[in-house]
C-alpha cells in the first residue's frame, strides 16, 4: 500500500487538470414550508480553459 503523503496533489495542479477538461456542476435547491414549495433554485454551470471551450 502507498503512503498517503506521497500522493498528494497541490491545489493548482488539481484546478489545472480539471480545467483542462472541463467541469460541470449541476445542483436543485428547494425550500418548502409544510411540504409548499416556495423557492426551487437550479444550477447548470459549465467551467472550463478558453482554449478547452473553443477548438482551433
Amino acid at each position: 500500500m502507498t503512503d498517503p503523503a506521497a500522493r498528494q496533489v497541490a491545489l493548482v495542479d488539481l484546478l489545472d487538470r480539471l480545467l483542462a477538461g472541463g467541469v460541470v456542476l449541476s445542483g436543485q435547491l428547494t425550500l418548502a414550508i409544510a411540504d409548499v414549495d416556495l423557492v426551487r433554485i437550479d444550477l447548470n454551470a459549465l467551467i472550463s480553459s478558453t482554449t478547452t471551450a473553443e477548438p482551433p
